[in-house]
């Protein structure tokens, strides 16, 4: 019967839920619904929310009504954070059908009885957060050039501005023996590059259940997928700073498949405004983790995640962040405005910014982060790197890149997609992207799609 049924999905946030919404894709497929593009006309849109950010909850609407717009009696499912913390106020949303909490969205097809629309509000199954205490393993791939690579859920600290305990439950991670078979099936499916992707994922090793022993740790868990065969890349995704140790960054310094790139959370470079958030480590200890791997990668990219206008940043204590990371050997920013979410301590303190105010903080951030990056490039200029190809034809230019995240970019030609290629850097294009010259050699099919591309 659904051998007709046509199923579309949309994902909002982070990594881990791209790795879940392919995961949940999959089992519509194994019951026999085809998978359509967002876009496109269907019977079913999932929609995979997101909650740390207010922009993320209002989003959600949006993409509501565009998928009425395509068929208005379409049934729509919301999943994810949002659908965990908020149920009840997704279900009343106009178009809304059913709403799943944090452990029902992998058995989504058990709860579907036929797609008639509700009168009224949506149909909700939300557990309580405290039962969401049991892993479901989950990996991407066919949506992008690389996958994500599910290995930890959850979180176990107690950051006053966050909400993902609440949407996620406490920390546990998958069996190592299960992430190396997921890892070794996503080898054989032509992925040249996979990256870990978790909550916390440098908390790796935590059972299910509460159990806080770890059985590994993620040392261990990226020495043993250095070993799985057929990957051509391995990237680490977010990882706290206290969580990141030394034998770590050694260990990647020396590997054969993970790449000089990490991305390590910050959120502020005030010692005062960390101790309000709750965050377990100080600036110094941030200092000295960059330090660490500038010392063993000298061409390691790193990436920042900053929060400005958190309750008490003075403009004093936002120049201080802002000072800290010009000065700091870092690659780029991502830079998230404060926004109150309930049911975290942070809605309660004094000294909150304006939202004005949070808004030109974070459009200076912005800024230093495109002059952190132009200033990461140009000292990668003239080195010569491997490229992975994306699969978007973007205004006649397909984009790449480089183990340690330079992006580069040449005219479009369809048979670079999903390959690496060692080029040499040159200029930076206007854009920001960079050109290269050909190392390795490119076919002459290669060369004569590039001339009929031109």
């Amino acid at each position: 019967m659904n051998a007709q049924k046509k199923v579309a999905f949309y994902t909002l946030g982070c990594k881990l839920n791209f790795s879940e919404t392919s995961t949940i894709a999959r089992s519509f497929e194994n019951v026999g619904y085809e998978r359509v593009d967002f876009e496109e006309t269907a019977d079913i849109y999932v929609i995979n929310t997101c909650s740390v950010t207010d922009n993320a909850d209002k989003r959600f609407k949006t993409i509501v009504k565009n998928a009425l717009k395509k068929n208005e009696n379409a049934y729509l499912i919301a999943v994810g954070c949002y659908a965990q913390l908020k149920p009840e106020e997704l279900a009343n949303i106009d178009g809304v059908d059913l709403v799943l909490g944090a452990t029902e969205k992998f058995k989504v097809t058990d709860y579907i009885n036929d797609l008639s629309k509700n009168d009224f509000s949506g149909e909700v199954h939300a557990c309580d957060i405290e039962d969401a205490d049991f892993y479901v393993g989950s990996y991407s791939f066919g949506d992008r050039t690389r996958a994500f690579l599910k290995v930890q859920d959850g979180c176990d600290y107690k950051c006053t501005y966050c909400t993902i305990p609440l949407a996620r439950g406490i920390s546990r991670s998958d069996a190592l023996e299960n992430v190396l078979k997921n890892a070794a099936e996503i080898s054989k499916k032509d992925i040249k590059e996979i990256v870990l992707t978790g909550v916390n994922i440098g908390d790796y090793g935590k059972g299910e259940f509460g159990n806080k022993k770890h059985e590994h740790t993620f040392l261990e868990l990226v020495q043993a997928l250095d070993k799985v065969e057929g990957i051509e890349r391995l990237r680490i995704s977010s990882i706290e700073p206290n969580l990141l140790k030394n034998e770590t960054i050694e260990f990647v310094s020396k590997s054969n498949s993970f790449v000089p790139h990490f991305h390590v959370p910050l959120q502020s470079g005030s010692n005062t405004i960390l101790k309000k958030m709750k965050r377990r480590y100080m600036r110094e200890l941030y200092v000295d983790r960059v330090t660490k791997i500038k010392e063993v990668m000298p061409d390691a990219c790193i990436g920042v995640d900053v929060i400005v206008g958190f309750p008490g940043e003075t403009d004093e204590i936002f120049l201080e962040t802002y000072n800290f990371l010009a000065e700091l050997n870092i690659s780029y920013l991502h830079v998230f405005t404060y926004s109150e979410r309930p049911n975290t301590e942070a809605v309660e303190m004094d000294g909150v910014v304006p939202k004005n105010v949070r808004q030109k903080r974070s459009k200076m951030l912005r800024g230093l982060s495109v002059k952190k990056r132009r200033a990461f490039y140009e000292s990668q200029l003239g080195n010569e790197l491997t490229v992975l190809f994306e699969s978007e034809n973007k205004e006649g230019y397909i984009h790449g890149f480089t183990e340690n995240y330079v992006k580069v970019k040449t005219p479009w030609n369809p048979e670079l997609v999903n390959t690496l290629h060692k080029v040499k850097l040159t200029e930076i294009y206007e854009d920001g992207a960079v050109k290269f010259d050909w190392v390795d050699n490119v076919t002459e099919t290669n060369e004569s799609t590039l001339a009929d591309s031109l």
